[in-house]
């Protein structure tokens, strides 16, 4: 009853010589997207934050994005080649980027960024992390095209055989997360930036943000096949879930930091 799985190559467009992935492809769509969505949010409320402003932040969020994500996977996920083959972690071509790398590269990027510009960090990231589940949603879906990242073996009559996922059925966990992570963390943060009170609540969007995609990413990595190179912790944890705790705490903290500065000051229009 399984589905078999359509081997598509990773290679999405070709040029001549130059050959465009379907990953680089989904990064490339996201980032634009991302940067248009984040510029209609800001002139939606009468420009809560310039438009070159917004343009120039965009080159800091991709190299933050390339760079964190990258070095996050090695520290998170192959800390050993940093010992036994320092200059693989130059190769990204070769595949290996982290989410949460990347939210830490983001997070950096921002704070460096909002002081250089003396700008209020909370403002800056509530408008940023509603166009986040946009690149997650494409960065999932292009992990599916890739067949790797796939879920655990199971029975479920929509489960799939992948290329590299052994003789047994597994559960499209990518697809899950595309849903979970991109189209309905969107949706939520979508149906919470309709009002301008909501960014006037510093770090309510971006609490929301961290808690949501904290909570859906656990549960999907009770589907999703562990890194061969790490497995479980005490038998039952993966990494991916370990690293997502910090973010549940820190953002059910910030949104309900803001959920209660504005509602003792019903009238603050600050931002910090």
């Amino acid at each position: 009853m399984a589905i078999p799985f359509h081997d598509i190559s990773p290679i999405a467009v070709t040029f001549g010589p130059l050959q465009i992935t379907w990953y680089g492809l989904s990064y490339a769509l996201s980032m634009l997207l991302g940067w248009r969505y984040v510029i209609y949010l800001s002139c939606k409320f009468g420009n809560l934050l310039p438009k070159r402003i917004i343009d120039d932040f965009l080159t800091w969020i991709i190299l933050a994005v390339l760079i964190g994500g990258r070095l996050g996977y090695i520290l998170f996920y192959t800390p050993k080649v940093i010992v036994d083959d320092p200059l693989s972690i130059l190769y990204t071509w070769k595949g290996g980027m982290s989410f949460h790398g990347g939210v830490v590269g983001v997070a950096l990027a921002s704070f460096l960024y909002a002081s250089w510009k003396r700008m209020p960090l909370l403002r800056l990231s509530d408008l940023c992390v509603c166009a986040i589940p946009i690149g997650l949603f494409f960065g999932r879906i292009a992990n599916f095209i890739n067949g790797e990242l796939f879920g655990r073996v199971t029975e479920a009559p929509w489960g799939m055989f992948f290329p590299h996922g052994g003789p047994f059925p597994r559960h499209p966990s990518q697809l899950y997360e595309a849903f979970l992570e991109g189209a309905c963390l969107f949706v939520i943060l979508f149906c919470f930036s309709q009002q301008k009170k909501d960014f006037e609540a510093s770090g309510l969007l971006s609490g929301l943000f961290l808690f949501f995609y904290g909570l859906f990413r656990i549960l999907v990595e009770m589907l999703r096949e562990p890194d061969a190179q790490i497995g479980y912790y005490w038998n039952s944890f993966t990494w991916g879930q370990i690293l997502c705790i910090p973010m549940v705490l820190f953002g059910s903290l910030l949104f309900l930091r803001a959920l209660r500065r504005s509602r003792s000051h019903p009238h603050d229009k600050t931002s910090q």
